[in-house]
């Protein structure tokens, strides 16, 4: 029994540090998408944070303050939907055969 548990020490170990590079190993993943037709791009990382944002110069005339407001937050919904797949696969590329694989068990929540 005890060296059941020395073993179940060592897994939690095990996946506290693959869960921590991969934590580190979301800022290289990015996803982009855009918005009015290509007229707002916005680039995130997997950490969540915008990374680029392109409003096209057409855009910038203060009657249309409300439209580009509006195009940049559908853009960066988009990517941020977008890289949530990424950050997934990303986990648990990284925890592969340290847990059991248990259905519905989505260990990106556990990422900041």
């Amino acid at each position: 029994m005890f060296g059941d548990m020395m073993g179940m020490l060592g897994k939690v170990k095990e996946f506290q540090a693959k869960m921590k590079e991969a934590q580190e190993s979301l800022g290289q993943l990015s996803e982009s998408a855009e918005a009015g037709a290509g007229m707002v791009k916005v680039t995130v990382n997997g950490r969540k944070q915008i990374t680029n944002l392109t409003i096209d110069p057409d855009l910038m005339k203060p009657e249309d303050a409300e439209v580009v407001q509006d195009l940049i937050i559908a853009a960066v919904n988009r990517a941020m939907e977008n890289i949530e797949e990424k950050i997934k696969v990303r986990i648990q590329e990284s925890t592969e055969g340290v847990l059991p694989n248990i259905p519905g068990l989505d260990l990106s929540k556990f990422m900041k």
